[in-house]
C-alpha cells in the first residue's frame, strides 16, 4: 500500500499506541480523530481496532492528502475524512472516543480549550480521549531532544511549543474528564488517556 505522503513517526508509534488503545477503546463505538495527517493511524487502527467506527479529521488545506491515502483502505469501519478546524463550530457528530497524536504542539496554545469545548458536548459516562506527543510536566521537559524540539517549534511559529501536562490535564477536566493513565512511549513521548 503507497501513500502519497508518508510520516515515519506514525509508522514507529503505531504499535505502542495501539497497545494501549486496545485496552482502553475496548468498550467505544465511534472514534474522532483530530488532525489525522497522512492518514496512515487512522488505517492502521480501523484495521486493528475492527469493532470500531474510525472518523478521520484535518484542516482544509490538508484534507486531499488525507482523503487520497484513506482510499487506500479496504475498511468499512474507516469513515470519509472530515474537514475539522476545532477553532470554528465543530459539525455535529454522535461519537464516544477522541484520538490525537503530535497535533497539540502545532496548534496554539488555545487549541487544548477549543478541543476539549468541542468535545464536550458528547461526553458521558465511559467517553474516552487519548492524546500522543511531547508534554512538560511542572514547566520542564522530558528530555533534551524534547527542548530542543520545543525550541525549533517556537522558531517556525511562537505560538506552537510542547504543552504543559498540567494545563491539557486542568482543560479535561473542565468538561468532566478525569486522567485515567500517563503512559510512557518510544521517543520521550506520552499517551494520556482520559475518561468520563
Amino acid at each position: 500500500m503507497k501513500v502519497k505522503e508518508f510520516s515515519q513517526a506514525c509508522e514507529n508509534n503505531k504499535n505502542p499506541i495501539l497497545n494501549v488503545l486496545k485496552k482502553y477503546f475496548l468498550e467505544v463505538s465511534t472514534v474522532l480523530e483530530i488532525g489525522s495527517g497522512t492518514g496512515q493511524h487512522a488505517m492502521y487502527f480501523a484495521e486493528q481496532l475492527n469493532w470500531l467506527k474510525w472518523q478521520p479529521t484535518e484542516i482544509k488545506e490538508r484534507l486531499s492528502v488525507l482523503q487520497d491515502n484513506c482510499r487506500l483502505s479496504t475498511r468499512d469501519n474507516l469513515c470519509s475524512p472530515l474537514v475539522l478546524n476545532i477553532f470554528e463550530p465543530w459539525c455535529k457528530m454522535e461519537l464516544d472516543a477522541v484520538f490525537s497524536a503530535n497535533t497539540l504542539h502545532i496548534a496554539p496554545a488555545a487549541g487544548i480549550e477549543a478541543i476539549f469545548s468541542g468535545i464536550a458536548p458528547n461526553i458521558s459516562s465511559g467517553f474516552r480521549v487519548a492524546i500522543y506527543g511531547p508534554f512538560k510536566y511542572e514547566g520542564k521537559y522530558t528530555s533534551e531532544s524534547n527542548a530542543t524540539f520545543d525550541k525549533w517549534l517556537r522558531s517556525q511559529n511562537l505560538d506552537s511549543g510542547i504543552r504543559d501536562f498540567e494545563l491539557v490535564n486542568e482543560e479535561a477536566r473542565k468538561v468532566g474528564l478525569s486522567l485515567i493513565e500517563d503512559c510512557a512511549m518510544p521517543a520521550n513521548n506520552k499517551l494520556l488517556v482520559f475518561g468520563a
